[in-house]
């Protein structure tokens, strides 16, 4: 026996396999549906891969964000579930070992089927395995580390832990994304992997960025947590106890000021990623332009409103503009100069040239 051949674990019968794919397709709009709609642009083994990836991450974020399952256990489920790449039955046994978490009804669904994603994570490549499992476990491991180290519930201190943690939970996901692409996309060789490698951490934390600031009130609310750091609170008069305070709603907006600053850079850097990305390997931009364009847009709202300082309070943008850049980002991914030119139309004002439906 080879030694590739050693470490390759037992094939699941075909059914199963066809069962797992049926799951995975309908659950994937569930969990996301701007990932639903972008995973659309990946051929064959890279699609696969990309995909299971996706939802094996879903499955550690659900673990980390249930408020009501005290810290410790949490950690452990998170340690438990990272062992089930290597170990098939920890894999078939964790659905029931996961049984009891709360939260959104899709993504308790995905745990309880997560010996299914595993499944799919075992038709991979053996290369495509290792860097897919080496990932969600340094993902994993962070959030293990902040859940135990917030027992109380998440509350970033500083700028650096701020880093920190979009690293373990974002930056994570540029690099095996960058990987997956050298891998499996014959556009994306040597030269073209170590560019992307430079910047793939940023492409990773820029859409992690604006998620964070448009859901700061949702954090707070329903899953205990607070990124905005404590210190840069303070600098304002202001802190995690009174983030939501409508008495200290100024002070807390120049607080998150300096974030959307940070993030319209970090996303500065995630557009030059994909520009990067040889127009060669245009199935890789289309999956990767759709969401930096959204988060342009998100982020352009965030920049003139207070409503994430408010109880209850969300930006979103709106469905006709999403469907706008659907059509017109995939029209500019062919041209670095037209993907500009969009980007900085989307950063100006709401892009809705397509008309609204119905």
């Amino acid at each position: 026996m080879s030694r590739l051949a050693e470490y390759m674990p037992a094939a699941d019968p075909p059914a199963r396999i066809r069962e797992a794919e049926r799951f995975a397709r309908d659950i994937l709009p569930d969990v996301s549906r701007t990932f639903a709609i972008s995973i659309r642009f990946l051929p064959g083994t890279l699609g696969r891969a990309v995909m299971t990836a996706y939802l094996l991450c879903r499955i550690a974020d659900t673990i980390e964000d249930d408020g009501a399952t005290p810290p410790a256990r949490r950690g452990e489920l998170l340690e438990e579930f990272l062992r089930t790449f290597d170990d098939r039955d920890t894999a078939d046994a964790f659905p029931t070992r996961a049984s009891g978490l709360t939260g959104d009804a899709a993504h308790l669904a995905l745990v309880e089927r997560t010996d299914l994603v595993l499944v799919l994570f075992r038709t991979l490549p053996p290369r495509t395995r290792e860097r897919v499992a080496h990932w969600v476990r340094e993902m994993g491991r962070g959030m293990a580390k902040f859940v135990r180290t917030y027992p109380a519930g998440i509350r970033i201190q500083t700028l650096a832990e701020y880093r920190e943690y979009c690293y373990y939970v974002a930056g994570t996901v540029g690099c095996l994304l960058t990987e997956l692409w050298h891998e499996h996309a014959r556009a994306v060789g040597k030269r073209e992997f170590e560019r992307l490698w430079a910047k793939c951490q940023a492409f990773g934390e820029a859409l992690q960025t604006v998620n964070i600031l448009k859901d700061i009130a949702w954090d707070a609310q329903h899953e205990n947590a607070i990124y905005i750091p404590a210190r840069e609170l303070a600098a304002e008069g202001s802190g995690h106890e009174t983030l939501l305070s409508p008495a200290h709603l100024e002070e807390n907006h120049r607080a998150v000021v300096r974030f959307i600053e940070l993030a319209r850079t970090d996303l500065d850097d995630a557009l030059e990623y994909i520009l990067l990305i040889p127009r060669r390997a245009i199935r890789i931009r289309a999956f990767c332009v759709l969401p930096l364009l959204f988060a342009y847009a998100t982020l352009r709202d965030l920049a003139g409103t207070r409503a994430m300082l408010t109880v209850g309070g969300s930006v979103k943008i709106s469905r006709r503009e999403v469907r706008s850049l659907m059509v017109f980002g995939l029209l500019a991914i062919v041209s670095n100069g037209a993907l500009r030119r969009l980007v900085r139309r989307v950063k100006a004002r709401p892009f809705t040239p397509v008309p609204a439906a119905g």
